[in-house]
């Protein structure tokens, strides 16, 4: 049974999608948001996306490109999986080569790439070369049995709540509040939100993004905190990035947007939401733990010189 490691092609989608969520099912995952990385990729991303196939069904993935948002040029991502009854065949290091290939093509002179906490992964990536860095939370949240406080009970005078489908005729103030978050996140590869076109093509136009789910919260008319809703469409949520303005912050609007959208999550039929936090993200960690969730996995970020 050989493996052969191609170039994704449409049709993969499906088969890319159970790949992925057999390896990291506290990521949302859709064969349309599969197809989307790779067509609505700006070009100066680079992405490419590899599979790895045997007798006709995908076992493997990996995609790479260019941090293009970064101010430091040459910074490249990398990820890849393979799925749990096809590993130890050598399919992942197959994978990883080529990805890196195309990255060392592209100009890239560091590859940075997200791996599972597990001891067996971690040496994967440690013996090619790969070094250590920050840890990443993912957290589980039971929306049936969620106990989540009535969210409008708790609104301060000029506060209001939003969702992110009420912007759609001008979603500009959600790409200001989501530029100033971003600048802030923890991470080893710091990024700038500022072109605005591929703010809509990447972020809003992101066929995850439930705008209905996606709670905003306005203080005296202006966006002050939000949280996009990823979903699979069906049973699954998650939070695709919160976050509060930096002259709003330490008044639990963060808070405030996540149980929102939670329970507009719930009424909506979704059982299982999940999240994730930089382990050095001391304030979002804590709102989590009041909200529910625990932790259900770990991300070890890590990163390899090319050249």
């Amino acid at each position: 049974m050989t493996v052969i490691v191609r170039e994704f092609r449409p049709e993969d989608a499906p088969g890319v999608t159970r790949v992925r969520r057999a390896c990291a099912p506290y990521i949302v995952t859709t064969p349309a948001s599969v197809l989307f990385d790779v067509v609505a990729s700006p070009p100066a991303r680079r992405y490419r996306l590899l599979v790895a196939e045997r007798d006709g069904e995908a076992v493997g993935w990996a995609g790479a490109g260019i941090t293009h948002e970064s101010p430091e040029p040459g910074q490249g991502h990398v990820s890849a999986g393979v799925h749990p009854d096809h590993r130890g065949r050598g399919v992942g290091g197959r994978l990883l080569a080529a990805a890196e290939e195309h990255l060392a093509a592209a100009g890239a002179r560091a590859a940075h790439t997200w791996v599972a906490g597990r001891p067996e992964c971690r040496s994967f990536a440690e013996r090619r070369g790969y070094l250590s860095a920050r840890t990443m939370r993912y957290q589980l949240l039971d929306l049936a049995a969620a106990a989540l406080p009535d969210p409008v009970a708790a609104l301060a005078p000029g506060v209001e709540l939003r969702t992110a489908a009420d912007f759609a005729a001008d979603p500009r103030p959600l790409f200001e509040a989501d530029a100033e978050v971003v600048a802030d996140e923890p991470t080893d590869v710091p990024v700038v939100l500022d072109d605005y076109a591929d703010w809509l093509r990447d972020t809003w136009g992101d066929p995850l993004l439930d705008h209905r789910l996606s709670t905003v919260v306005l203080v005296d008319g202006e966006v002050a905190a939000f949280t996009a809703a990823h979903t699979d469409g069906a049973t699954r949520y998650v939070s695709g990035m919160t976050g509060t303005r930096r002259a709003h912050r330490g008044r639990g609007l963060a808070a405030l947007a996540k149980t929102d959208s939670l329970r507009r999550a719930r009424a909506a039929g979704f059982r299982s939401a999940y999240t994730s936090n930089d382990s050095t993200n001391a304030p979002m960690l804590a709102v989590n733990r009041r909200l529910g969730y625990r932790v259900c996995a770990t991300e070890v970020g890590h990163v390899r010189t090319l050249g």
